[in-house]
């Protein structure tokens, strides 16, 4: 079943692609667990919080279209691993600030090198695909998603066991530093990057085409998704559920671990059926997933519900990722880049968009304008080459 992650052994240069995934995800999980430690620190409410967390997606909403020049300039394998060490350092600097103004920067700083080494690692991933013939970047995306479930956990346990997050965070930037200086010598086979057309600029954010705008749409859709999930899972297993708060994470733990499991399956069945059979069903399955916890009031058929959600979302971001990057009559990275920043638009204002709609009808309501988002993304997806 897994003998589609044999490419990650085989060639060093898929599998030293595949670690920087894991250890930008790993940093990521990193902060997520430093999260509640800030709130307390500065006796934030979750007004004030959701306000200071919107600094890092700031950051990578602007450098989205920025990278793009960058890895003109640098190459995407060179790119992933200087931004890579400098995603770690930047994360230190947030237990560092004395007031919420710096720890603002200092996110937003982090998230401008999050989204660059994201850019970058993506498009390593997308030349490999290409020049080998092979299926790697769900996987790849797996590998993230893992790396983030290890990074909470290694902060959470160090700092149980008493370790400063200062100490936490610059001990962890230190090991990541040398780690992806130490992928250079692996991922030197690397495929180089395509070069512009006559003609053409390594720009950012380009003037999307038609077939780019249909991967923008359904990404908005899938992103939509993701960003609900992540933020409104537990106030819906608290809130409507009226379940405990030892149980109010089960919902989002079950969706992320079969996000997680169907992206790891993600390349042999693409592999097998097709990108545009597996967006397909994958719309189709979110959207029965979101609408069996919006008509059930039985956890465990609520848990099914977030697990078939989990399932369903996990191909839409790798699948788009890898169609954006060999868009025809683009530069190189650049519909990658365009069509991350719309997503990310999506992934950030949509949550926003649900709780308006929540306090007009209620979330099980605003749910399901997510289930026919979902619907739509399948329907969209009829029409990709």
């Amino acid at each position: 079943m897994l003998r589609h992650l044999l490419p990650f052994l085989r060639y060093r240069m898929v599998w030293s692609t595949g670690l920087i995934f894991v250890l930008l995800g790993f940093i990521f999980g990193n902060w997520t667990a430093l999260i509640p430690g800030i709130k307390e620190r500065f006796g934030m409410d979750e007004a004030q919080l959701g306000l200071l967390l919107l600094a890092l997606p700031g950051g990578v909403i602007l450098m989205n279209p920025l990278s793009v020049p960058l890895i003109a300039w640098l190459g995407a394998s060179r790119l992933s691993r200087l931004c890579l060490s400098l995603t770690a350092v930047f994360f230190v600097f947030p237990t560092m600030m004395p007031g919420i103004w710096g720890v603002a920067a200092m996110l937003f700083l982090s998230g401008m090198f999050f989204s660059t080494t994201n850019i970058a690692m993506n498009t390593c991933a997308a030349n490999i695909e290409e020049a080998k013939g092979i299926h790697i970047i769900a996987s790849c995306h797996g590998l993230w998603s893992i790396g983030a479930m290890f990074g909470a956990m290694t902060v959470s346990g160090l700092l149980g066991m008493g370790m400063t997050p200062i100490s936490v965070m610059l001990l962890l930037a230190v090991l990541i530093g040398l780690i992806a200086l130490a992928l250079g010598i692996p991922m030197a086979d690397l495929p180089p990057d395509p070069a512009p057309s006559p003609g053409q600029k390594a720009s950012g954010f380009v003037m999307p085409n038609k077939a780019l705008w249909l991967l923008i749409t359904i990404s908005i859709c899938v992103y939509l998704m993701e960003g609900t999930m992540a933020d409104w899972s537990a106030v819906y297993m608290r809130e409507v559920l009226h379940r405990p708060e030892s149980q109010v994470g089960f919902g989002f733990a079950i969706y992320a671990f079969f996000m997680a499991s169907g992206r790891l399956l993600g390349d042999q069945l693409i592999a097998r059926f097709s990108s545009k059979r597996v967006l397909q069903y994958g719309g189709l399955v979110a959207a029965l997933g979101l609408l069996i916890l919006i008509l059930q009031p039985m956890l465990w058929l609520v848990l099914v519900g977030f697990g078939l959600a989990g399932i369903g979302v996990s191909l839409g971001a790798p699948i788009l990722y890898a169609a954006s990057a060999k868009v025809p009559g683009l530069p190189p990275g650049a519909g990658l880049a365009t069509m991350n920043t719309f997503a990310m638009g999506a992934f950030l204002g949509g949550p926003a968009f649900i709780g308006f709609t929540a306090k007009w009808q209620g979330l099980p309501f605003a749910l399901g304008i997510v289930a026919i988002a979902a619907l739509l993304w399948a329907l969209q997806a009829r029409w990709i080459k």
